[in-house]
């Protein structure tokens, strides 16, 4: 795991170019801009120079990242990569402020819980990829050996069983109903992962649309957000156009009923003759 301060100004940087992508300037100048920006204590600074020598060669950053391991996690790697693809609708301000958002949190807190959910949740309402995602997850050196062994089964049942079912049974409210059942002897089979107000909301939420249950989990436990898709909505520039459309249709139809009437009045576009044209201060000279 790296130090705070390392989170903190990767999550200036990813502000940063999310905040500055749409100002006519390359990636590349705003890594350049960033790398001067950032403290030059962290080791930032040699990784976003390490990126903007790739990002020149290659065009992309993925490759990049994932060639500093040590620096960058597997999920960060994942999510500009997803954000790279040609074929998805996944954009890269979108990626930068999820990237944001996590480093943000990762400086904040270590709750393992609260990652997992922030990061599942970035696949699900980001429609990413699952088994990549998942395994980009169990990368991650946050997770302990436990957590990681539950990633890879969740991405072997995901879509078989319900992702609040597979949280409820490592949940220590799973245990609670176990002692009522079984007897108080009764204890997990497996290592307990999430606490017991966690599987009280995974119990409340099976059958659902798994963005319920996150937003449970934000509601009540207070676990980040992800941040959504910023949508433009053009209706605001679409309607000005309309009515200038419709000011030279209305034209066009007034000139036709006029021609069909009489012909065209020609003269009212004709200048004043009677006018004198404006002094021309050469002749003076």
């Amino acid at each position: 795991m790296l130090a705070r301060e390392e989170f903190v100004e990767q999550a200036y940087l990813f502000r940063i170019l999310s905040e500055r992508l749409g100002q006519d300037i390359t990636l590349q100048d705003l890594l350049e801009q960033c790398r001067f920006e950032v403290l030059a204590t962290t080791k930032l600074p040699l990784a976003i120079g390490f990126l903007s020598t790739e990002l020149k060669h290659l065009g992309v950053m993925a490759p990049a990242m994932r060639r500093l391991q040590h620096y960058f996690t597997p999920f960060q790697t994942f999510v500009i990569d997803q954000s790279e693809q040609d074929a998805g609708q996944f954009d890269f301000r979108t990626a930068l402020n999820v990237l944001r958002y996590e480093a943000e949190y990762r400086a904040s807190s270590d709750n393992r819980q609260g990652f997992f959910f922030y990061q599942f949740e970035v696949l699900c309402r980001n429609r990413l990829n699952y088994d990549r995602g998942l395994k980009a997850m169990s990368d991650d050196p946050i997770y302990s050996s436990e957590w990681k062994e539950w990633l890879l089964i969740v991405r072997k049942q995901l879509g078989i069983v319900d992702i609040a079912d597979l949280i409820y049974g490592r949940s220590e409210e799973f245990v609670h109903y176990r002692k009522r059942h079984l007897g108080e002897d009764a204890e997990a089979e497996y290592p307990i992962l999430f606490g017991e107000r966690e599987g009280k909301i995974a119990f409340a939420n099976r059958r659902k649309e798994p963005l319920f249950l996150f937003a449970a989990m934000q509601r009540h436990l207070g676990y980040p957000a992800v941040p959504k898709r910023e949508v433009h909505d053009s209706s605001l520039e679409m309607i000005p156009q309309m009515h200038r459309r419709l000011e030279r249709l209305e034209m066009r139809v007034k000139f036709m009923e006029d021609e069909q009437r009489q012909g065209i009045d020609l003269t009212k576009f004709y200048g004043d003759a009677n006018k004198k044209p404006p002094l021309d201060l050469s002749d003076l000279s």
